[in-house]
């Protein structure tokens, strides 16, 4: 699916099997522990560690109030690496297949990364899988929603594939899809991926020119 400022509707089939899973919410590693410094803020060491708000309220129900830290309070970073490092791959083997076209290498946004991990997991959580969320719309509402801003934007998405090659074999196999992968109309690109309770991998790329 993909959107600009022309045409807002131009649906792209999604690729994967139709056999859908509904699964557990969002669950993280073994979190790290960080000591707040002065000046700190939630906000401030959510982009530090490049992890939203509500991920970091969810790893840490004893703070209350989230505007209210204070130096050496505890604030545990819940752990994704293993999960942004198949992302950062996908990513990396999207610009390899840009590079052999002569294409603009496309930057990691780590946002945008987040957005399509919860477009990810709430195919798992809500049973579905399409472009169009019950929970957050179109790509482009769920984009908007977390305050992404552009002026062109696109979504693949996938199921069962296990790793960031065997996704993007498939991918580029499919007309539609490498048509974003390659796309020149596009600057940046977030991929998330979440597991389902079986280990099964749903895999979402958006790709944006921003504002």
């Amino acid at each position: 699916m993909k959107k600009n400022i022309v045409n807002r509707n131009v649906i792209i089939p999604v690729l994967g099997s139709l056999f859908l899973l509904c699964g557990p919410g969002q669950v993280f590693a073994q979190s790290t522990q960080y000591s707040v410094q002065a000046g700190d803020s939630m906000w401030k060491i959510a982009v530090r560690y490049e992890i939203g708000l509500s991920e970091l309220a969810q790893a840490n129900p004893q703070i209350q109030n989230l505007r209210l830290i204070y130096p050496g309070q505890k604030v545990f970073i819940p752990n994704v690496d293993s999960i942004k490092a198949l992302e950062t791959e996908v990513i990396r083997l999207v610009n390899v297949e840009r590079s052999k076209k002569g294409l603009q290498q496309l930057k990691q946004n780590w946002e945008v990364c987040r957005v399509a991990r919860y477009k990810s997991q709430d195919m798992i959580d809500k049973g579905y899988f399409a472009h169009e969320s019950p929970t957050y719309g179109s790509p482009f509402k769920m984009m908007e929603s977390f305050g992404i801003r552009f002026s062109a934007a696109a979504e693949n998405i996938a199921y069962g594939q296990q790793t960031p090659q065997e996704v993007m074999n498939s991918w580029m196999n499919s007309a539609g899809h490498r048509s974003n992968i390659l796309s020149p109309s596009y600057l940046e690109i977030g991929v998330g991926a979440a597991k389902d309770s079986e280990g099964n991998i749903h895999w979402t790329q958006m790709f944006i020119k921003p504002l």
